[in-house]
Order: structure tokens, then sequence, then C-alpha cells
């Protein structure tokens, strides 16, 4: 069965009802996931403006605590997360989005946010060189 991943305005408004944006001051924690090899992504946060876009677009958009704004995964790189299932937590205050990463999700050049054991060991190979991608045009 085929997963619904995008809404219309009103449907959305509806799912949005259901989520607890109250206990973390008008944000949800969000976990990006690759939907082919469940390799967790990153992980983020989101408003009800954010969830609203990519509820309505079928991309992930999120909110940025440091710049205080929504914004729009690979608008600047290119590098997308396209929807492909949505999940929400027990409590309501948790979402994994199960997504389609295009090119890679860190920032940093790797493909995954993740990509470094705790004593600062690189687990996995940079994907792209982010000088190159992030250059000013």
């Amino acid at each position: 069965m085929e997963n619904k991943v995008v809404f219309s305005v009103d449907e959305a408004e509806e799912i949005i009802k259901g989520i607890d944006f109250k206990k973390m001051n008008g944000l949800v924690l969000v976990i990006a996931q690759d939907s082919k090899n469940n390799k967790v992504l990153m992980q983020a946060f989101m408003n009800k403006e954010s969830l609203m876009k990519t509820l309505t677009t079928g991309l992930m958009h999120y909110y940025s605590r440091s710049r205080k704004e929504i914004w729009q995964k690979g608008i600047s790189s290119g590098h997308v997360q396209k929807v492909k299932q949505i999940l929400v937590d027990c409590d309501q205050d948790s979402l994994l989005f199960k997504v389609e990463p295009i090119v890679a999700s860190c920032h940093k050049g790797y493909y995954s946010c993740f990509f470094r054991t705790i004593d600062g060991t690189i687990i996995e190979p940079k994907v792209f060189s982010p000088e190159e991608v992030y250059k000013e045009k």
C-alpha cells in the first residue's frame, strides 16, 4: 500500500492539529531517515509552518532555531529530501520522515549528519565538496 505524503491544505491543517507543539515551545523534533536503507540522515526541528510546507509539497522543510526561519532542505545545494513516509511517535511530539535523499543530507559533505563516532572517528566518506556546492554564485 502506498503511503500518502502530499496533502491538501485542509488535510494538512487537520494533521497539524494532532501534533503536540507545546512541549518544545512551538517545535517538534524531526528525524529524517533514508527510505531505502533506513540510515538516519539528520535530526532537526519543525514548527507548524514548516510542517505545513512539508505536508503540502512532499519536500522537507525545517525550522532553523539559530536563524529563526524556515528552510527547505536542498534549496541552495540541490540536495533535496523527497518525503516517502511520515510516522509520528506515541506522544505525538516527534516525527520520523522516511525520505529519498538527493546526493546527501549533511552540509559538511557527508551522506548523513551522523558521519563520526563520539570520539571523532570519521566512519563514512565525503560524497561532495561543501566548498564547491555552497560557493557564492
